[in-house]
Order: structure tokens, then sequence, then C-alpha cells
């Protein structure tokens, strides 16, 4: 018999049956609704599904939690935090039992990243608490302890928040009793993330093989997540149209389908990009419909090639030949996209729907940075509103830097 750790209620020991496979049984003590202790148990499965004692205990506090989600919450068993993000992901962010539809519910690159951050973050400091246990400001103290970026500190607490709702609505806990809600945690960037300038994509360009060039050019022309741009297969590529079908993602080698309803939504393709994807496809062995359209040769096409493969050994080394020093990823290319969107005056909605965000919201605070010269030209407008000869009067300075130092009166190291 293995005895309950900390935070576990109850014990489970493997039972020998006369047929078939040895079985695990979970065995607990409760208070009834008339205050009376009474023992339970239950079978948790097979020696098969379960070969260890600690993965029996694991599906033991799922099984334990779920009895509890049928009781009042008067006569609930304490849940431990190790204990809810299990039925969390079983229930929410796990393989989706069999008939269901696996495009419902979150995405397979959200359902992994939200497996992560649980595992490596908050179980290890709050899967032994239970979850009246947990409190705000100690939640706020130790975020600010983490040396992590405000970003990835800030995707911790919307975990946990979720994690805590999840709670709610299986009445482990009463409404509005989320201890994360009121947890102060800014996701202000630290520094602000590299795009291209327009000359810095052409020296890219030429340093890259045809292959790469055309994967480098569809990025930062349509601004594609990396999962979609992989994902592509020439049956998605309509030359006749100019367009491009975004149907599915692929996220650590697994075909899913896209981030939101609106990241399905077709994208433009311009006239020059599109005879650049006929040029490859017909140098690409891997041409037909059915093909990916960067498939791998050492996959004999059967996948794609991998983007990181691709950035670490191909993109950065020809970004160091073009005289690129900034840190290229493949998501620098969709920002590149958005800010020269914006920097080309174009109307945000219209951004927004290039790049198939959920909101406009995102589309500016997050992608769109102003460049410089379009920063400087939104400037001098003001000024011309208040001062309309102000770009008469610095002509003279501006053609002949070594020209009289005092202009309208003001002197230039004023």
């Amino acid at each position: 018999m293995f005895r309950r750790t900390r935070y576990q209620q109850g014990t489970i020991s493997c039972v020998q049956r006369k047929r078939g496979p040895d079985c695990w049984i979970f065995r607990w003590r409760e208070t009834d609704a008339n205050g009376k202790r009474v023992r339970r148990k239950s079978t948790i499965g097979t020696v098969e599904k379960y070969p260890t004692a600690y993965s029996a205990l694991k599906a033991a506090e799922v099984l334990r939690i779920t009895i509890n989600q049928e009781k009042p919450l008067a006569v609930q068993q304490p849940v431990s935090v190790a204990a809810l993000i299990d039925h969390f992901k079983q229930t929410e962010i796990g393989p989706m039992p069999e008939g269901e539809d696996r495009d419902e519910g979150r995405a397979f690159s959200t359902r992994e990243v939200y497996a992560d951050y649980l595992n490596l973050w908050v179980v290890p400091k709050w899967g032994g608490f239970m979850l009246r246990e947990v409190r705000t400001v100690a939640v706020e103290r130790w975020l600010r302890t983490l040396h992590l970026a405000n970003g990835t500190k800030s995707k911790i607490r919307s975990i946990m928040s979720v994690l805590f709702n999840h709670a709610i609505r299986y009445e482990f806990l009463p409404q509005g009793m989320n201890p994360i809600t009121l947890v102060r945690q800014s996701a202000k960037r630290q520094r602000i993330p590299d795009f291209l300038e327009i000359w810095e994509l052409v020296a890219l360009f030429e340093q890259l093989s045809s292959r790469n060039r055309v994967m480098v050019l569809l990025d930062a022309i349509t601004g594609l997540r990396r999962g979609e741009l992989i994902a592509l297969k020439w049956q998605d590529v309509d030359f006749e149209h100019l367009e491009l079908s975004v149907t599915r993602s692929i996220y650590q080698g697994v075909v899913g389908r896209c981030k939101n309803e609106i990241s399905q939504k077709p994208v433009p393709l311009d006239p020059w990009v599109a005879e650049e994807l006929l040029t490859w496809r017909r140098a690409s062995p891997y041409n037909q419909s059915g093909d990916w359209l960067f498939a791998s040769d050492r996959k004999k096409g059967k996948q794609p090639f991998s983007p990181d493969a691709i950035l670490k050994h191909s993109i950065r080394p020809a970004a160091a030949l073009a005289g690129i020093t900034k840190h290229i990823g493949w998501h620098t290319f969709r920002r590149t996209f958005s800010t020269l969107l914006k920097a080309n005056g174009e109307d945000v909605k219209v951004v927004q729907e290039l790049l198939r965000h959920a909101s406009t919201r995102t589309t500016l605070d997050v992608y769109a940075q102003a460049v410089t010269s379009a920063k400087r030209e939104a400037q001098s407008r003001v000024v011309q509103m208040i001062w309309p000869k102000a770009k008469e009067s610095v002509a003279p300075l501006l053609l002949d830097p070594n020209g009289p130092s005092n202009v309208s009166g003001v002197s230039v190291s004023d």
C-alpha cells in the first residue's frame, strides 16, 4: 500500500485479481451530509494503464476531485493545486477523447504551451498548496523573484488565472474566489523587438538560396506565422486568384488547426511573390498538389523542413554575411511586415486583416512600430500647422549643413 503524500487525500494499493492484470484501488475517507466520517473506495485502473505507483497516484487525484465536484462545497475535501492542474490537463488541454472533434477548443500549440508553463513554474512552487492557501500577494511576490521577461511572467499569471477559473467552473472554489485576478504583473517589454529595414531585407535575400529566399520573401510579404508558413501545401496556393488558403499550422511536428478563426481567412498574394513561388515549384522535386511547399529532402518530402533548423543554419548566417547585426527570428519577418504597412500609412483595419489578428489592439500595441522617418514626418506636419513657414525657414540648413548657424534668429546649438 502506498501512503498519501502531503497534498493527497487517501491511499492507493495494488490488488491482485483472479483474472486479468492487477489493478489499483483508491481508498479515502470523507464527511457525508450528516457530518459522519465514512470510508470510500474506487478502482483507478489496471497496472497496464498505470504501470507505476506515481502514475496511479496522479490518476487518483484526478478521480478524487472528479468525485468532489458532485458534492456540495460544504462537504468537499480540500483540493491541491497539483490535483487541479491534473484535472485541467485531462479535461481542457489533454488529448481529445474518441468521438470528439479535435478542431474544437484550444489549438494544439496553445495546449502545449499551457502544459509547459504549468509544469515548469506553477507545479514546482504551488503544486503542494491547497487551492484556498494560494494568496494574491504571495503570487505577486513570487513572480517578482523569477528571472524571466515581463511577458513570460505575465503569461504565467494569465495561465494561473485560467486555472483558478477552471476550479470555480467545476465548483472546487466559490464564485469570485480567484486569487490571481488581483495579481499585478506588467507585460511591458524590457527591450523593443527588432524589425528589418528595406535595405536589410534586400541584403538578406541576396545571401539566401532560392528555396530559403522564397520562404523569407513569402513570410515578409504575407506576415504568416511560422507554423502556418511551413504547413502550406501546393494545393493551398491559388495562382489564378492570387490567394493563399491558410488552413493548418504545425507546432513541434504536429499538424493542427490555426490559432483562431480569423487566422484561416485567405491571404492575398502579390503577383511578383506568386511568380517567385511558381519558379520554386518548378525547381522543387516535391511539387504535386498534396506536397508541402517546403518539403524536407531528408524526410523524402513526407514532412516539411524544420523552421528552427533553417533559421539556425541558413537565415542567421546569411544575415551575418549581409552585415545585419539584429537578432532575427521567424517572428521578425511578421513584425517587419506590420511595421512597414504602418509606415506606408495603411488603414489599421487593413493591417489587422492582413495579419489576421483578432483585434486592432493587438496590431497596434504589439506589432506595429513607427519607423523614425514616419515619426519625424508626423511631427513635422504638426509643426507646420503651428508655424506654416517652418519648412521654408529650415530649408537652407537642411540643404547646406555647413551653412549659417542661425536660422530665423534661433541658434542651432539651442
